[in-house]
């Protein structure tokens, strides 16, 4: 079908969001699951003794996927009433079974037990994905595990550690969003069929009060559903803090690549770590030259979307009046589908950028031989104290060595000569040679390689031992 280029198309539809999101958010899927869900209500009902034939059920399943959405769309503006709308259309399809589609129902059992389906089935997409990422980062922080670099707190330089240390930061904040993840998945539940307010009224009205068919209808069919019980009790709709529970897992993978393209995006800076870099890539249009960390810059700006996003689902939770009100209906339409197609971009970024950085040893070397003099200090220190030399009168040489080798680099440009100042200084009783045979930047990293193998081999991998049979479609991104 051609693009129609005179009406808006979300960016998610067009460039960031994969087939398989799409299709769990569509037209399509979520009135096949309508559908799907009144053949359960009505075997169910059948199966508990209403007067439901299977003459009936079998045509509403001759029916269940070709959906009439012409005709859908011509009651809704007839009827300014979505599910009827459907109602009548399929009723048209379904003349035998229409007087029992949606018997005892309220729209609700099939609008919200639809987006229940719609929730898991995008939940463990996106969890394939976020395995896909910690399986790619993992491996980076393997490789990398010795690859000495220097560290940074306030992005200043500190003491150094690993190139595959500062991988498993990212990677621990992943492993923490797949719990979360799998919190959403292992907790989530069905509305079932409540009724008008949550009180079953009109089904205790169908089976003539008895009450525990009632609760085993409900109990069918979220176990048709693929549940093994519904949600124990509700208003109309099942408790939106669902969806703001959900939401804010997806916030929480955004805060994660945030954090990480960012840490990219300044490592590009430094001439240390790049995303990957199309061999026609164009970085600027004026500036030739340029390597633009876009894909980086891409899931900040995406993730910024994810993150705020959950504010969504936190004031719709809060804002329900008793058993029900519409005013999130329009929102969740939104939210939900926008912060799934989000992540699923974020996600599909993320891998990409994992799985092909840029290593460049020769400038992380560089980078860490022009600070090593100044972190080397503290070792400087101690080995000068015990060859019999004054700590405190040392420490105030080396502050004083420190300060000047500092102005000299900031005010004249000059390379770092503190070594050469502490070796021409009689009181540290050391020469130069010997002064750069200390800095070996494998001295200064202390557990970070040892800290990164136990870490790979304690948690990740045993975690992604887990998920081995979990494969998921990686896709390429439009760059």
């Amino acid at each position: 079908m051609p693009q129609d280029n005179t009406r808006y198309l979300s960016p998610f539809s067009t460039r960031y969001a994969s087939d398989e999101m799409q299709f769990l958010f569509s037209a399509q899927n979520k009135f096949s699951l309508w559908r799907k869900l009144w053949i359960i209500l009505a075997e169910s009902e059948q199966e508990l003794g209403l007067p439901v034939t299977d003459a009936q059920i079998a045509e509403m399943k001759a029916h269940a996927e070709d959906i009439d959405f012409e005709a859908a769309a011509a009651y809704e503006k007839k009827l300014r009433h979505d599910v009827m709308a459907h109602i009548h259309a399929w009723g048209d399809q379904c003349p035998t079974a229409r007087p029992i589609i949606h018997w005892g129902a309220t729209s609700c059992y099939v609008g919200d037990n639809a987006d229940i389906l719609i929730l898991r089935d995008a939940l463990h997409l996106i969890r394939g994905r976020l395995l896909a990422v910690i399986r790619a980062l993992r491996d980076f922080a393997d490789r990398y595990a010795d690859l000495p670099c220097l560290a940074f707190t306030h992005f200043q330089s500190a003491q150094p550690t690993t190139v595959g240390k500062r991988a498993t930061l990212w990677l621990n904040d992943l492993t923490l969003d797949l719990e979360e993840i799998n919190f959403c998945l292992d907790t989530l539940k069905p509305l079932g069929c409540k009724g008008t307010t949550g009180t079953q009224a009109s089904f205790l009205e169908l089976f003539s009060g008895d009450y525990e068919k009632v609760k085993l209808l409900d109990t069918r069919i979220a176990e048709k559903m693929g549940f093994a019980g519904a949600v124990p009790v509700s208003g109309q709709t099942y408790s939106r803090k669902t969806d703001s529970r959900i939401l804010n897992a997806l916030s929480q993978i955004g805060q994660s690549a945030h954090k990480f393209a960012n840490d990219i995006r300044l490592l590009a800076h430094k001439k240390e770590i790049e995303e990957p870099f199309e061999k026609n890539q164009i970085g600027s249009s004026a500036m030739a030259y340029k390597r633009n960390p876009m894909r980086s810059e891409r899931m900040t700006g995406l993730s910024r979307f994810l993150i705020s996003n959950a504010q969504n689902s936190a004031m719709t939770a809060a804002e329900q009046w008793f058993e029900r009100t519409l005013d999130d209906s329009a929102n969740r339409r939104l939210s939900l589908a926008e912060g799934f197609l989000c992540c699923d971009a974020v996600l599909a970024l993320y891998l990409n950028i994992a799985s092909g950085l840029v290593v460049y040893d020769r400038m992380i070397e560089k980078h860490l031989q022009e600070e090593l003099p100044f972190m080397a200090t503290e070792n400087i220190l101690m080995d000068a104290t015990a060859r019999g030399g004054d700590r405190q009168e040392l420490h105030e040489h080396i502050r004083q060595h420190s300060m000047a080798a500092a102005a000299a680099v900031k005010m004249e440009g000059k390379p770092c000569d503190l070594v050469s100042r502490i070796a021409a200084d009689p009181a540290f009783q050391v020469d130069e040679e010997t002064l750069n045979a200390s800095l070996e930047p494998q001295r200064y990293i202390g557990c970070a390689a040892l800290q990164t193998r136990d870490y790979l081999r304690g948690t990740v991998d045993p975690l992604l031992a887990q998920y081995a049979q979990e494969q998921v479609k990686t896709r390429e991104i439009t760059v």
